[in-house]
């Protein structure tokens, strides 16, 4: 139902699954000593890997939603020649910039956006870039009738992000959502923000003027 590899202008987005990722290079990016993981997990529901058999169990849930057509989750990778921030180089490596997905639910023709960037890659447009290219895939592929996307409430860097990608969709932000995200002992309010079919398609029109 959902493709293994999805390429954008500078992306190359590969299906979460063991064959596709090393649990190691993974868990190196997302662990307790990962570079800036403080910053990166501040507004997000996921706390950082304690070990790799986490990191491994994390892959395992993300390879039963796909096969279950629950959610397809994406490792974020450059294409060869993008400019790898980190390095200050072209790259030809297989480098894990980050990860995103969309998580179905198909009793309301809806899927919601998600995804995180190592902090090297931020600012560069990508989320936006990743956005379109999983828009397409809900609209064209899976025939959703709506694609949801929400981010903590004093998160600005993702706030920023997503109302750029929104508006150029013609989408729109619907609200403050109190209480929507468990975080152990605490809940947080989320500010969402969606895009119909109708809006999608209709920015795709006014692209091709």
């Amino acid at each position: 139902m959902f493709p293994e590899r999805i390429e954008t202008e500078r992306l190359v987005l590969d299906a979460l699954t063991h064959e596709n990722v090393d649990v190691f290079d993974l868990y190196s990016h997302i662990s307790h000593d990962a570079p800036n993981i403080d910053e990166i997990t501040e507004h997000v529901t996921w706390d950082p890997h304690a070990t790799p058999k986490e990191t491994k169990d994390f892959i395992d849930t993300m390879e039963k939603n796909r096969a279950e057509g629950e959610g397809a989750e994406f490792v974020i990778r450059l294409k060869e020649g993008e400019i790898d921030v980190s390095s200050e180089s072209s790259t030809e490596s297989d480098e894990i910039v980050g990860l995103t997905g969309l998580n179905m639910k198909w009793e309301r023709r809806t899927g919601t956006l998600g995804m995180w960037l190592r902090k090297p890659f931020c600012g560069r447009g990508y989320s936006g870039e990743r956005a379109a290219a999983l828009m397409e895939l809900a609209f064209e592929t899976l025939d959703l009738e709506l694609v949801a996307v929400d981010h903590c409430d004093g998160n600005e860097q993702s706030k920023r992000a997503i109302q750029k990608y929104i508006e150029a969709h013609d989408g729109q932000y619907d609200g403050l959502l109190r209480n929507w995200h468990p975080d152990g002992d605490e809940v947080h309010d989320a500010h969402r923000y969606t895009v119909t079919r109708e809006q999608w398609q209709e920015s795709q029109d006014g692209d091709e003027l």
